[in-house]
């Protein structure tokens, strides 16, 4: 009887082995307690990371849960939906395999939530190889150097923090500086086999607005999206950026270019904290518990080149600066961790400058490998021009300054109305790498035909 089965599914183009058979008794628990999100169940010893269901009317959707721990000899799970129809005693029994998610060319065109079950519409999405939600832990020499220039499609990162394949970059910005509008560039001028797009966090409106944008036309077949909102459980949350990169080290596997977008690192730390604090740990960096911190650290180190399939996954991930603070312990981490960041900063912003760039604040620390020499000298000369306006900007304003006191900001002075021209770039609009480093060689040669005092 099974290999007629498995000859059905075969032909159905399924090329995933079935799980053995199993008969006989499944092994049940009853949950004891119920604090928030927070279950206890007796008589489940279910290993950690383990999904289970708890059985309700019938006719009714039965509650998914996660096992995150235990303690005297009941497990705690969280649960992943609402706590509306549980009661003491619900019987709750575990499913699938623990640690591991289901993953494949199938995911391609949609949109799932964490457990990859589809928000759009369609079909259930079928994995054809079981993966591990938290990753396969590698060496150290497993991850090749960063050799290759990355195209984004934005010019001003292009031309001045130019970006490698293989790396992890951050946008680091406050909130409504423009983070998800340079994002939504960097996803349509990305120059990438496949895309893994995670929308952590965010507002329901945007996942259905990225959908409308993003996934439709000729990048459709090349996009995954793993979309889990706001209101959705911490657990559930965290679920959904492992499941992110899940997905992206499945597609390096087979040596393809992979882009990772994570939006955003630090809604998965507020998940990852409610989860700690749930468990007991207490915070420590302004209220993070260290595994929080921890967990963010995990996610970035997934992404990178393969030494063994020569794919690479290319990790850009939104980073919120709480209350525009540069300190907050999440930016502080990510900071550290990354190959880079991009800073928005809201008083660019407010000059009407966008994509709102901070270039002396911004910089991408594989720049050296991927760029030539001529390049990174006019990169050098531009970041100058740029700081002396931005630190003499009060003289400037207030008529304090006298032309001919100082050679670099008489420069920029002159050039600062082609320097606004040549950072800004619409919504819309694609500049590809060989685009932005001549449009670069174009505008420091006209600086450097400026008199000089």
């Amino acid at each position: 009887m099974l290999s007629v089965i498995e000859d059905q599914m075969r032909r159905m183009g399924r090329s995933a082995p079935l799980p053995p058979a199993t008969f006989g008794p499944v092994p049940l628990g009853r949950i004891v307690s119920c604090d928030g999100g927070m279950i206890e169940v007796s008589g489940l010893a279910a290993p950690i990371g383990t999904l289970c269901r708890a059985r309700v009317r019938p006719g009714e959707h039965a509650p998914a849960a996660e096992v995150v721990g235990f303690r005297g000899g009941r497990s705690l799970m969280m649960l992943l939906g609402d706590t509306v129809r549980l009661q003491p005693g619900t019987l709750v029994r575990a499913e699938g395999r623990p640690g591991m998610v289901m993953v494949g060319e199938d995911y391609l065109g949609r949109a799932v939530d964490g457990t990859g079950t589809p928000i759009d519409g369609g079909p259930p999405v079928n994995g054809s190889a079981a993966w591990p939600l938290g990753g396969l832990r590698e060496g150290a020499l497993e991850r090749t150097s960063v050799s290759q220039p990355f195209d984004c499609g934005i010019r001003a990162i292009n031309a001045l923090a130019t970006l490698g394949e293989g790396q992890r970059v951050g946008i680091v910005a406050g909130s409504g500086v423009g983070k998800s509008v340079l994002l939504d560039m960097m996803v349509r001028g990305a120059d990438c086999d496949v895309a893994v797009i995670g929308l952590i966090g965010e507002r329901g409106r945007e996942v259905s607005d990225f959908v409308a944008r993003h996934m439709g036309g000729d990048r459709r077949m090349k996009t995954a999206l793993v979309a889990v909102p706001a209101d959705h459980a911490a657990n559930l949350r965290l679920r959904g950026a492992q499941l992110a990169c899940s997905l992206a080290e499945y597609f390096r596997a087979q040596g393809k270019r992979v882009l990772l977008v994570l939006d955003s690192l630090t809604r998965v730390a507020h998940a990852a904290r409610e989860i700690a604090l749930s468990l007991g740990e207490p915070g420590a960096a302004r209220g993070y518990p260290p595994s929080a911190l921890a967990a963010i650290t995990k996610l970035i180190e997934r992404a990178g080149n393969s030494a063994t399939s020569g794919g690479a996954i290319t990790g850009i991930y939104t980073v919120l600066a709480d209350g525009d603070d540069a300190n907050d312990p999440v930016v502080d981490t990510a900071r550290a961790i990354l190959d880079g960041h991009i800073v928005l900063s809201r008083e660019i912003a407010q000059r009407g400058v966008y994509p709102a760039i901070d270039v002396p604040a911004s910089l991408s620390r594989v720049m050296e490998a991927v760029a030539d020499p001529v390049h990174r000298r006019q990169v050098r000369e531009l970041r100058g021009l740029v700081a002396a306006m931005d630190s003499n900007r009060d003289f400037l304003l207030m008529g304090a300054y006298r032309a001919g006191v100082d050679h670099q900001l008489d420069r920029a002075i002159a050039m600062q109305d082609a320097i606004r021209m040549f950072m800004e770039q619409e919504a819309g609009e694609t500049v590809p790498l060989h685009a932005s480093i001549a449009a670069l060689g174009g505008l420091m040669g006209h600086a450097q035909s400026q008199p000089q005092g």
